[in-house]
């Protein structure tokens, strides 16, 4: 494969494994992003992408907790996923959530415990919109909407289908 042929071949590979609008649900990731986000919303009026990624045991509470108390320099470094998941991983929330009505409300992490406040980070880059993107909450409007729950058709049957079949 010449050079040229090569930085080809990787461009298109990056394109296609870029999440979008169009195709974050068929990603393998979707259904445990999903089933996490239901599950927090069952019993929360907001879903937080380091609660997803606790649910989904990507993220060991423990750890979490040291990261909290400023025990861990940034919280990519404990996680149980490759940085590439972990970017997927909050994409799918962003889009999910968007899907879902919930807005988007930018949270502070400051440290836990006894001595200065100071802002947690959360990747090894300090990548502005990649902060941004682990501390936005996604906020129900109202209490229904926490109800409300996305569940995939069952195999063989359409989205249609399955909601004439509800309603």
């Amino acid at each position: 494969m010449h050079l040229c042929q090569r930085v080809s071949f990787i461009a298109q590979v990056t394109i296609m494994k870029q999440i979008s609008k169009s195709n974050y649900k068929s990603d393998k990731l979707y259904p445990s992003v999903v089933r996490a986000i239901n599950s927090i919303l069952e019993r929360s009026l907001f879903v937080a992408p380091v609660d997803v990624l606790i649910a989904s045991d990507r993220l060991d509470k423990i750890r979490f907790e040291d990261w909290r108390f400023g025990r861990i320099p940034y919280l990519e470094r404990v996680t149980n996923s490759g940085l590439g998941n972990l970017n997927r991983i909050l994409r799918i929330v962003q889009l999910h959530c968007q899907e879902r009505g919930l807005k988007p409300s930018h949270t502070i992490y400051n440290r836990w415990g006894k001595g200065p406040k100071t802002r947690l980070r959360f990747s090894k880059s300090g990548d502005a919109n990649l902060e941004a993107a682990y501390a936005t909450h996604w906020v129900a409007k109202k209490v229904r909407d926490v109800a409300e729950t996305v569940e995939e058709p069952p195999a063989g049957r359409s989205q249609q289908a399955t909601e004439n079949d509800i309603g």
